[in-house]
C-alpha cells in the first residue's frame, strides 16, 4: 500500500487537520469530528447537516459553506459516523428555525441520523431528515435496505441549502430534497479498485480488462462485471438504465464525478459521450458539472447523475455558492 498517510489510523485526524488549516472559512471540531462554518449558523434559517464515512471528499466536508451545509460529519473511511459526533454537529449549528439531516441511504447512516435526531428531539431541538437513494445499479447491496445514496446528494445540498438561504422554512425544505432527490438518478462504473487504510489491500479484485457497472461508492458490486469497453458504450449503458428507471426529457442537470483516480481528460470524453447520447434523445444539458465530487479514494472510474430540472429548481442551482469544493456567484 502507497499512501500520503503518516498511520493508518490517524487519517481523519490528520485530514481535519489539513481542511482546518487549508480553509479558514471553516471551523473544525477536532474533539467531537464535524466541520462547521467558521461563522456560526445564521439565525433564523434552517440549518442543514449531512455526513458519512470519510474517503468520498469533498463529499461532504468540502460543501460546508455559504449555499449548502452548515455543518458536517466524518466518519471513518467508508464508516457512517456515530449519533454522538451528530448530535454535537446538529446542536452547534442548530436554529430556531430547525436543522434538516440530509442523509445517504447506508445502513450506518440512516441508523445513526435517525438515533442523533431523537437525542436531539429530546433536547427539544427541530429536526427532520431526508434519505438520498438515487442510484439505479442495484435495489439492494452489500451496504443498504434499497438503493443507494451517491451523486444526487450533491444536488439536493447545492439545491436546497440556496433555498435555506432564502429562508425557506424546515418543512418545505424536506419536500424540495424529496422532490431532487426523486428527480435524480445515478450509475456508477469502476475500472479499478481502491485500498482502504485500515485494510492495506484492495476491496475487491477486476483483471485488467474488466470493469465494474453498476458499482458503490465503497466498491460494493454493481449490475454485471464486464469486459473493458468504449466510453460511449458505458455512457450508453449508463443512461439507458437511468432512462429506463425515470424516462429523460427536456432541460437536465448532469453530473459526470470522477471516483478518485480519474484524470480529468477522461471524465470529458464521459462527458462528450452522455452529451451526445441525450442530443439524440431529445434532452438538453441546461446545467453540468464534471470532476472529483464524490469519490471513493483512488478508485478509477466515474458516475453520471442526471437530474430532471424545473424553471424552479435551475434558479435555486444557479444561485449564489461559496463552498471549498464549489464556489460561483458570489
Amino acid at each position: 500500500m502507497k499512501k500520503l498517510i503518516n498511520a493508518p489510523d490517524e487519517v481523519l485526524a490528520d485530514a481535519l487537520a489539513g481542511v482546518a488549516a487549508a480553509h479558514p472559512s471553516l471551523s473544525v471540531n477536532h474533539a467531537d469530528r464535524y466541520v462547521t462554518r467558521a461563522g456560526g449558523p445564521t439565525p433564523g434559517k434552517v440549518s442543514l447537516v449531512s455526513g458519512g464515512g470519510s474517503g468520498h471528499e469533498p463529499l461532504h466536508g468540502g460543501f460546508v459553506g455559504y449555499g449548502m451545509l452548515d455543518a458536517a460529519c466524518p466518519g471513518e473511511v467508508f464508516t457512517s459516523p456515530v449519533p454522538d459526533q451528530i448530535l454535537a454537529a446538529t446542536k452547534a449549528v442548530a436554529t430556531d428555525a430547525g436543522v434538516l439531516h440530509i442523509v445517504k441511504n447506508y445502513t450506518g447512516d440512516v441508523l445513526n441520523f435517525q438515533m442523533a435526531a431523537e437525542l436531539a428531539a429530546d433536547d427539544g431541538l427541530r429536526v427532520e431528515a431526508v434519505v438520498v437513494n438515487d442510484d439505479v445499479a442495484v435495489e439492494n447491496s452489500t451496504w443498504t435496505a434499497g438503493r443507494r445514496g451517491t451523486g444526487a446528494t450533491v444536488f439536493v445540498e447545492k439545491i436546497v441549502g440556496a433555498a435555506a438561504e432564502q429562508g425557506v422554512d424546515l418543512a418545505a425544505l424536506a419536500a424540495l430534497a424529496r422532490e431532487v432527490n426523486d428527480r435524480s438518478r445515478s450509475f456508477g462504473v469502476a475500472l479499478t479498485p481502491c485500498v482502504v487504510p485500515a485494510a492495506g489491500r484492495p476491496g475487491f479484485e477486476l483483471a485488467d480488462d474488466e470493469i465494474e457497472l453498476g458499482v458503490g461508492i465503497h466498491g460494493e458490486p454493481g449490475r454485471v462485471r464486464g469486459a473493458l469497453v468504449s466510453v460511449k458504450e458505458i455512457a450508453r449503458i449508463a443512461l439507458e438504465a437511468i432512462h429506463a428507471d425515470a424516462p429523460l426529457s427536456g432541460d437536465v442537470l448532469v453530473m459526470v464525478n470522477g471516483l478518485g483516480g480519474t484524470p480529468l481528460i477522461e471524465l470529458y470524453i464521459v462527458f462528450a459521450a452522455v452529451a451526445d447520447w441525450l442530443a439524440a434523445h431529445g434532452v438538453t444539458i441546461a446545467r453540468s458539472l464534471v470532476g472529483n465530487y464524490v469519490t471513493s479514494l483512488e478508485m478509477a472510474g466515474c458516475s453520471i447523475t442526471v437530474c430532471r430540472l424545473t424553471p424552479a429548481l435551475t434558479d435555486l442551482w444557479d444561485a449564489a455558492v461559496d463552498t471549498p469544493a464549489l464556489r460561483w456567484g458570489r
